[in-house]
């Protein structure tokens, strides 16, 4: 691999090489995007309960292949960072990723066998995965905050990139989980009706 001297991008041979800051700003963009349709989402939920019911109709029976697409782009995404970008992964990124990784399979299973008992697993799972997310994200915007549980020679506090000049791994992270977990949610079958 080559460095150009003026800042350009890595070259491998003839193949050029992207570097960690154009993933940040891809990754940002979907994330950004995401983060509209949630908006855009919650407002249709309180606006208009029809339309909200319209949206849920339509998602039925998708939340586990959904879900488990959301696992496999943030599974892809952390693999790229760390062994790509070659950011070694902090204590509290092993912790989401001990969460993240397996709802690839576990969603993914479920899905392919069309068994929606596994949607209240991968619930779970999204839950503690977004408590930890949560937590990283407090001590990487407030590092005085962090109680020095992290390894000192990799802590928790460092933003390796920063997406469009926001995303960092952590929110990506925890925005996947609420992915997730709004996915799994909006599939939860009709409540029946009572007479």
């Amino acid at each position: 691999m080559t460095e150009d001297p003026r800042g350009a991008t890595p070259t491998l041979g003839r193949l050029q090489v992207v570097d960690a800051s154009q993933v940040a700003d891809l990754e940002g963009t979907v994330a950004t995007a995401s983060v509209v349709a949630l908006v855009v989402l919650a407002l249709v939920r309180v606006a208009s309960p029809g339309r909200f019911g319209a949206v849920r109709a339509a998602l039925a029976g998708t939340g586990l292949a959904l879900g488990a697409t959301v696992a496999l782009a943030a599974t892809a995404g952390s693999l790229w960072f760390s062994e790509a970008a070659h950011f070694p992964p902090c204590k509290l990124c092993w912790y989401q990723r001990i969460a993240m990784y397996p709802l690839v399979v576990l969603l993914g299973l479920g899905a392919l066998r069309r068994d929606r008992s596994v949607r209240l697993y991968g619930i779970v799972v999204a839950s503690i995965g977004l408590a930890v997310s949560a937590w990283h994200n407090v001590i990487e915007t407030f590092p005085t905050v962090s109680t020095g549980s992290c390894d000192p020679a990799n802590p928790c506090t460092i933003r390796w990139v920063e997406g469009l000049g926001f995303w960092t791994i952590p929110r990506m992270a925890a925005l996947s989980f609420v992915l997730i977990l709004t996915v799994l949610t909006l599939d939860r079958p009709p409540r029946a009706e009572t007479s």
